[in-house]
């Protein structure tokens, strides 16, 4: 009947702030993504969503639950940005946004905190804690998902299969390696690769906060679903803002699909280089020319 409440929204709103609690996360956030799209026109229901595991697409659930906020949004909130500007943040202060900085921080005193963690169950079959690695004063950063069997076995972020794609799509944009900083999520393997656990991202996820903070990029790239739905604390899918820049802690963050999820589906890798050129454009390189193998 038209006009008639949703008698679903309460149960929702209950299952949605249980999940938080679980977490133990008591400040709540108006869902970034969705504030920098309003006034636009509505997103069309896409065909994909949030997989956790590198952005796989899965079917989309039918409705999700309300977000819940502790501001209203501002005019300005409401405003699209064209592409070559970044979206605005969603107004108020996310999970991540009231974190504060930790004073004179660095990767050695983030690394050292680390220590041999055993904060939670990852710790029970990795090999090594893979910490991260790259320029510490870089102006692009990529941060993907978690260690793999080699990361584990070598202490190093992508240095497997996906790895190799995603040097060559680092080379192809005219950079190296040595040029960037790559993290993950979580610093640990997860058993037989698995997604990791909402509770693991809780816990390991602040380290990789406090990595962005030192590290201070110009671009931040997420690397697949669990990536970009830790920063932005989203349950919706890397196809839903692709292409679209973010504002995230002073830098621009720009979400693509994962190189193991283009190893798996080599028909993607067209629209990963697109990305990566509207990356290559904010540092300056796009006058360089080439394309990811």
């Amino acid at each position: 009947m038209p006009g008639r409440p949703d008698e679903t929204l309460p149960k929702q709103l209950t299952e949605r702030l249980h999940y938080y609690q679980e977490l133990g996360i008591n400040l709540f956030y108006k869902d970034r993504w969705m504030s920098a799209r309003a006034g636009k026109e509505p997103v069309p229901a896409a065909g994909r969503a949030a997989a956790a595991v590198r952005a796989e697409p899965t079917q989309m659930p039918s409705k999700r639950p309300a977000a819940v906020t502790i501001t209203r949004p501002s005019a300005a909130s409401a405003r699209a940005a064209s592409a070559a500007e970044p979206l605005p943040v969603a107004p108020g202060l996310t999970l991540f946004e009231a974190a504060e900085r930790v004073e004179n921080d660095s990767l050695e005193k983030i690394r050292e905190e680390i220590g041999d963690c055993k904060r939670c169950r990852l710790c029970e079959q990795r090999n090594t804690i893979v910490f991260g690695d790259g320029n510490p004063r870089a102006e692009l950063m990529f941060v993907g998902e978690g260690p793999g069997r080699d990361e584990d076995a070598q202490g190093l972020p992508f240095v497997g299969r996906a790895g190799k794609l995603l040097t060559q799509m680092i080379e192809a944009m005219g950079l190296e390696r040595k040029d960037v900083y790559i993290a993950n999520v979580v610093k640990c393997r997860p058993p037989e690769n698995r997604t990791p656990e909402k509770d693991e991202i809780a816990i390991c996820s602040p380290f990789l906060l406090r990595q962005i903070d030192v590290i201070r990029p110009k671009v931040l790239v997420c690397l697949g679903g669990v990536a970009a739905q830790t920063l932005l604390q989203t349950n919706r899918s890397v196809s839903h803002f692709r292409g679209q820049w973010l504002d995230f802690r002073g830098a621009r963050l720009l979400a693509t699909y994962h190189p193991a999820y283009l190893l798996r589906n080599p028909n993607a890798k067209g629209d990963v280089w697109k990305d990566l050129q509207m990356v290559m454009a904010v540092l300056g390189l796009a006058g360089r020319k080439g394309r990811p193998a």
